[in-house]
């Protein structure tokens, strides 16, 4: 059972993975815990956005949209590599997911099947949203990729978790492809490396 880091240590360790980032207005302050608790975490998880152009990906995963407000996430990881810090604390980017799912993240273990949505996932999950159009043609740069493995690899150093608790929203929500364009076996095992 982890607690959340401080926005501070976020931040940090991030910068400490070798990451530029760029902090998008009062983003510490940013997020839906009037909803409900951040934490405990778990795990972290990535996404694609299905938008174009890095500016309107940043905004929109920042304000959110009418039936889905802001923030979408913890940081938006664009096509050149850097990390848009827009919310920390509860973000509308999981949603429900398997609670399978969440006790073989929490153990570390092979992930089973994703076949329920019973869990808030908002609460228990760092989120990165990653621009690409998850049309499984949209290329993902080797600068964008890295970033994704850097962002992940900083939160798990930090609390002592292993790539096992990095998961994509495909592997928590059944119907969710995200992220699409690369597997997040090939990711864990970049993330496993670079925590070596």
């Amino acid at each position: 059972m982890a607690s959340p880091m401080s926005a501070g240590k976020f931040l940090a360790g991030l910068k400490a993975e070798g990451l530029t980032v760029v902090e998008v207005g009062d983003w510490e302050h940013h997020n839906r815990n009037h909803k409900g608790p951040w934490g405990p975490v778990h795990g972290v998880m990535i996404h694609h956005t299905v938008t174009k152009g890095s500016k309107r990906t940043v905004e929109l995963c920042r304000d959110g949209y009418a039936d889905l407000p802001g923030p979408l996430c913890h940081g938006v990881i664009t096509k050149d590599g850097r990390v848009h810090l827009v919310g920390y604390g509860r973000a509308n980017h999981a949603g429900l997911g398997d609670d399978d799912v969440l006790r073989a993240v929490i153990a570390e273990k092979a992930l089973p099947r994703d076949n329920e949505a019973n869990t808030d996932g908002n609460r228990h999950f760092y989120g990165f949203e990653c621009e690409n159009l998850g049309d499984g043609k949209d290329p993902w740069p080797a600068a964008q990729l890295e970033a994704i493995e850097k962002a992940a690899a900083a939160i798990c150093r930090h609390h002592g978790w292993t790539e096992r608790s990095v998961i994509g929203h495909l592997e928590w929500q059944p119907g969710k492809v995200d992220p699409r364009g690369f597997t997040m076996t090939s990711m864990r095992q970049r993330i496993r490396e670079r925590l070596q």
